[in-house]
């Protein structure tokens, strides 16, 4: 499934929005009688899967990315003051 295919509002959605309606429609599939009725629903239900997986790896992706970046700005700091702290014990002596 492509994301051309999917409602601009679900890409402004949260992941516990999206997921709110998942868990809806996984509601109302579960009571649905006659299963004629529930295939627009399961389609459904399987594109919001799709966009809920999407975000998903999206904020994974990203929050390594942050991640990376603090602790390389940690490492430069550190190394910075062991530096510094060389500088100082050197002139000392």
């Amino acid at each position: 499934m492509k994301d051309k295919n999917l409602l601009p509002d679900n890409n402004t959605s949260t992941l516990e929005e999206l997921t709110d309606q998942a868990n809806q429609i996984l509601e109302s599939l579960e009571n649905e009688k006659d299963l004629n009725n529930s295939v627009e629903s399961y389609q459904q239900l399987l594109k919001l899967n799709n966009i809920i997986e999407k975000k998903f790896h999206k904020s994974f992706k990203s929050i390594g990315e942050e991640t990376n970046k603090k602790v390389r700005e940690i490492v430069k700091k550190n190394e910075k003051l062991s530096l510094i702290g060389l500088q100082k014990i050197q002139t000392f002596f």
